[in-house]
């Protein structure tokens, strides 16, 4: 049960997003047991940011939250990859991304908690 809340800095058209979430997608099976299938993600964008005291420059702030826990190196893993498609479809340098990752040992849907 992973949910990614992207906010970012500048627009994104339409063709982004759906790209943002085929990858987005694929790149959350770099956590073990989780995959796209219980995905779900929202985007927010142009939302006024600054980073280092500048808002000079395109912001991203993905916001990662897992039912249970991973590795380090899965969370290395995933970090690497949210960085490079912010940068490749959004434009937004990988020095201009911040990742948080936020685990949980209480998930509900459906009326009920796993």
């Amino acid at each position: 049960m992973p949910y990614i809340k992207t906010t970012v800095s500048k627009k994104i058209d339409e063709a982004a997003k759906m790209s943002l979430q085929k990858k987005l997608g694929e790149a959350i099976a770099l956590i073990p047991g989780k995959t796209e299938s219980w995905l779900m993600l929202a985007f927010e964008d142009d939302i006024p940011m600054a980073f280092q005291g500048k808002n000079d420059s395109d912001y991203a702030f993905v916001d990662v939250s897992l039912f249970g826990s991973a590795s380090d190196a899965a969370y290395d893993r995933l970090t690497a990859a949210i960085c490079s498609i912010m940068e490749e479809d959004l434009g937004i340098a990988q020095g201009n991304t911040y990742v948080k990752y936020e685990e949980t040992e209480h998930w509900g849907w459906n009326g009920r908690n796993f």
